[in-house]
C-alpha cells in the first residue's frame, strides 16, 4: 500500500510540473521569436544589391531583422497606407511629402542619392547620346525607336513621366511609336530592353549591378534633372497602432547615422559607388 501511495504522489507531482511547463511554454516561445520589422522599398534598392550589403550590418548592430518587400514606390507607399509595413524607403520625393501630409508618417528624411541614366543600344540608332535628357527624349519620340517604360507607378516611372513632359512629349495625347510599358521592376525592364535593343530609363545602381547587358550601354547621363533622391519614413502608429514604431524608428535613425551612412558609401561595384549618402542630422 505504501508503495502505491508513493507512486500516486509521484504521478501528481509530474502532472503539476507538466501544468507549470505548459503555462510557461507560450512565454518561452514568445521570448524566442525573432525581432523584425517590415520595410516597403523599391526594386532598385534590392536589385542594385544594396540591401544584401546593408541589412547584415544592421542586423549585427541591432539584433533586429529587416524583411524587405521590394515593389515600385507607388505600391510601397500604398502598402504602408494599409499598415502592412513599418518603414518606407523609396525615391519619389513629391509622393513621399504627400504621404507625410496625409498623416501616414510624421517625418521624411533624406538618406542617399544617385542618378538616372538613359540606356540604349550601343549603336544608338536614335542618335540620343549626350548629356541633355530632354533633347534625347525628343529624338526618341521622333525616331520611333523601341523604348521600355516601367509603367508600374514606381519612382523611376514617375521620374520618366516628368522627363517626357519636360521634353514636350504628351504621352496622354499620343505615345511614341516604339513606346511599350512592361508593368515590371527595374531588372525585368532592363532584360526586356536587352532582348529587344530598346532604350530604357534606369537608376544607375541597378544598371551597375545588372549582368545581362547584351548590346546596351549608358547613352545619356549627367543632366541635373536625372538626380535621384531616396528618403525614409516611419509609418505613423497613430494611424496603425500595430506598427513596430520603436524598432522602425531605430532602423530609420541608423540609416541616417554616421554608421549607416558609411555602410551605404562602402557599397561599390568595380570600385564605383552605387549610392551617395546625404542625410542631414
Amino acid at each position: 500500500m505504501g508503495h502505491l501511495n508513493f507512486r500516486r504522489r509521484m504521478l501528481r507531482a509530474a502532472l503539476a510540473l507538466a501544468g507549470i511547463a505548459s503555462t510557461l511554454a507560450p512565454a518561452a516561445v514568445q521570448a524566442q521569436e525573432p525581432r523584425f520589422i517590415v520595410v516597403a522599398s523599391t526594386t532598385s534598392t534590392e536589385q542594385s544589391g544594396l540591401f544584401a550589403h546593408l541589412l547584415p550590418a544592421y542586423r549585427q548592430a541591432s539584433g533586429v531583422d529587416v524583411r524587405v518587400v521590394a515593389v515600385g514606390t507607388g505600391q510601397a507607399l500604398d502598402q504602408a497606407r494599409r499598415g502592412d509595413a513599418d518603414v518606407v524607403f523609396v525615391h519619389d520625393t513629391a509622393a513621399e511629402e504627400k504621404f507625410v501630409a496625409e498623416g501616414f508618417a510624421t517625418q521624411r528624411r533624406n538618406v542617399m542619392y544617385n542618378d538616372f541614366v538613359l540606356i540604349g543600344p550601343k549603336a544608338d540608332p536614335a542618335g540620343v547620346k549626350g548629356k541633355d535628357i530632354a533633347a534625347a527624349l525628343k529624338k526618341l519620340s521622333a525616331a520611333g525607336q523601341p523604348f521600355v517604360s516601367r509603367g508600374d507607378k514606381s519612382g523611376t516611372h514617375a521620374a520618366e513621366l516628368r522627363l517626357w513632359k519636360a521634353a514636350g512629349v504628351d504621352l496622354a495625347a499620343a505615345r511614341p511609336a516604339g513606346y511599350k510599358e512592361c508593368g515590371c521592376g527595374m531588372g525585368p525592364a532592363l532584360n526586356m530592353a536587352a532582348a529587344t535593343d530598346a532604350y530604357v530609363l534606369a537608376d544607375r545602381g541597378t544598371w551597375l549591378n545588372f549582368r545581362n547587358r547584351g548590346g546596351l550601354a549608358i547613352l545619356v547621363e549627367g543632366d541635373t534633372s536625372l538626380f535621384n533622391q531616396y528618403g525614409v519614413m516611419v509609418v505613423n502608429p497613430a494611424r496603425h497602432p500595430h506598427v513596430k514604431a520603436a524598432m522602425a524608428q531605430q532602423f530609420a535613425d541608423w540609416l541616417v547615422s554616421p554608421a549607416g551612412q558609411q555602410t551605404i558609401a562602402d557599397y561599390k561595384i568595380g570600385g564605383e559607388p552605387l549610392f551617395f549618402p546625404n542625410a542631414v542630422r
